[in-house]
């Protein structure tokens, strides 16, 4: 048999793994850290008045390509043609309604 990392006979590759290991660990802990951050940000939004779930999509919007987002809004309005689903704001008033 072989002395590789994945044998576990090397002492030197049990070290390696351990450090591999810890590192995966403390990106974890780092991406814990961001998250809690980040709702931190939105929950100071929210307390400004904002619409925490419109940010959301805005700024997963903002991570896509304009053409793929162009492509899906053109397919979705095609969809709610199909289905006779209203293209405007919802529930405004009709003429003579307020």
């Amino acid at each position: 048999m072989s002395d590789t990392p994945a044998s576990g006979h090397n002492s030197v590759a049990g070290e390696e793994l351990l450090q591999l290991i810890e590192r995966w660990e403390h990106l974890n802990i780092e991406k814990r850290e961001i998250a809690m951050v980040q709702n931190e940000v939105m929950a100071e939004a929210k307390g400004r008045g904002y619409d925490t779930k419109l940010i959301r999509k805005l700024i997963a919007e903002r991570k896509r390509d304009a053409d793929d987002i162009a492509e899906e809004e053109a397919v979705l309005e095609m969809y709610r043609e199909a289905i006779k689903m209203p293209t405007g704001p919802r529930n405004q008033p009709t003429n003579g309604d307020t």
